[in-house]
């Protein structure tokens, strides 16, 4: 039984997690973390990208040992159809220097070596260690944890909770709400072994660089899902995603999605003659500013996705789990050098600091709503007028039988209208500003 009492308990050890022990142990504090997985990254099966600006708060030098796999030179966008795509790419030379501001990083190693560093700055972490319940008080104040390795209750003057989209902890004790299946997507993904030379090849790469695709159209079958392909050093990650709750009304698999996407005849040169190296799925909080849950109690606080803090229309939801972690180990550090409880008003502090890092999240609210009203205008019959166009466009050898073109100017009379592509045209600026 750990009969030592903690500053904080941190439980979670992703991106959130870490970011809040390795702050708080930094500033001095006596900080245990607690991890269900063998070592942190053991259950996190993404790529992503990361933002070095943030993590430069963290560790300074992370970029000299850190497992980084290639520096984000190019972002690609795909509109599908079911055969063809129409694409954008934005090249970044802005930031292609000595010290890049965005790396492509596969989450199991770079957890791991995160972990590392909160281990280094004097952090005491236990693996495999599952958190059974929040000890509370006869007043409702959570004064620590209990935990599957003992009996007894691990007392803390907080409990941070990094415990992901799917926790139990939080919903369990009461402190939040479980996310509905509208409110979480479904990703899952593949990677796919390749020599590092064809890899560069086939992305038109040089070096370190690497290049992240996004697409939607087809591919997610009207649902709310977009795919991804992220060029790694020596494999390529290609996944999708799609909410929960569209899943189960179209009955349509996760697999099934995934297999059509690499399928796809864009897709198929890329991924030619490679080997699989695994299949993962987890979940995803696709939540926005507007419903981002209670996030601070007495003696607790909820941080990364178990906060549900996401921006659904900007990419890095690792980057955001960071920040929380990192604003909230500092507001946690502040109420204690002040010689304050573990109030819920005392961490209103947190709620503060997080307003004024956020503006992103209040800028875009709007716009899960918005996706959700008309998925198959924005998914399905955009994508595939855009195609034809293009298609008849570049067309060579005639033109279009009269047959085609009538039904394809009554399809862009159908959307392009002010019910149609005028009307999103209006809702997307209000829900982007």
């Amino acid at each position: 039984m750990i009969e030592e009492r903690f500053d904080a308990i941190v439980v979670g050890a992703g991106m959130a997690g870490n970011a809040a022990a390795l702050t708080m142990a930094k500033r001095g504090m006596k900080v245990l973390q607690l991890e269900r997985g063998e070592y942190s990254g053991s259950k996190n099966v993404q790529t992503a990208i990361l933002d070095a600006d943030i993590v430069e708060q963290l560790a300074p030098d992370f970029r000299e040992d850190a497992p980084l796999e290639r520096r984000l030179v190019e972002q690609r966008f795909w509109l599908m159809d079911r055969r063809s795509h129409v694409g954008l790419r934005y090249r970044f030379n802005d930031c292609n220097d000595e010290r890049p501001n965005r790396y492509i990083v596969i989450r199991a190693l770079f957890d791991k070596w995160f972990s590392r560093k909160v281990r280094e700055a004097g952090a005491t972490i236990l693996y495999q260690t599952t958190v059974t319940e929040l000890a509370q008080n006869r007043r409702g104040r959570v004064i620590g944890v209990r935990t599957d390795r003992q009996d007894g209750i691990i007392h803390a003057d907080v409990v941070v909770l990094a415990e992901g989209v799917n926790g139990l902890l939080g919903t369990c004790a009461g402190l939040r709400e479980r996310p509905t299946p509208d409110q979480v997507a479904l990703q899952v993904k593949e990677m796919h072994l390749l020599p590092r030379e064809t890899i560069e090849a086939r992305f038109n790469l040089k070096r370190d660089e690497g290049i992240v695709i996004e697409a939607a159209g087809s591919i997610s079958r009207g649902m709310n899902g977009m795919g991804f392909i992220y060029a790694n050093r020596e494999c390529i990650s290609l996944g999708i995603g799609c909410l929960v709750s569209d899943l189960q009304r179209t009955g349509e698999t996760p697999y099934g999605l995934l297999n059509r996407f690499k399928r796809h005849p864009s897709v198929v040169p890329l991924i030619n003659g490679s080997e699989l190296k695994e299949y993962s799925a987890h979940l995803i909080a696709k939540r926005g500013y507007n419903t981002i849950p209670q996030l601070r109690g007495k003696g607790w606080v909820v941080v990364g996705d178990a906060a549900e803090l996401n921006n659904t229309s900007h990419r890095g939801p690792l980057n955001v789990a960071m920040i929380s972690g990192r604003i909230a180990a500092e507001a946690i550090f502040r109420v204690k050098s002040r010689g304050g409880r573990s109030t819920s008003n005392s961490f209103s502090l947190y709620k503060k600091m997080l307003n004024e890092s956020y503006e992103d999240l209040k800028k875009y609210k709007d716009m899960p709503a918005l996706m959700h009203t008309q998925p198959d205008n924005f998914l399905l019959t955009h994508p595939q007028l855009v195609s034809k166009a293009i298609l008849n466009f570049a067309r060579i050898g005639g033109r279009p039988k009269a047959g085609e073109e009538q039904s394809d100017s009554k399809s862009f009379g159908d959307v392009w209208s002010w019910t149609g592509i005028f009307g999103n045209g209006f809702r997307l600026p209000r829900a982007w500003r």
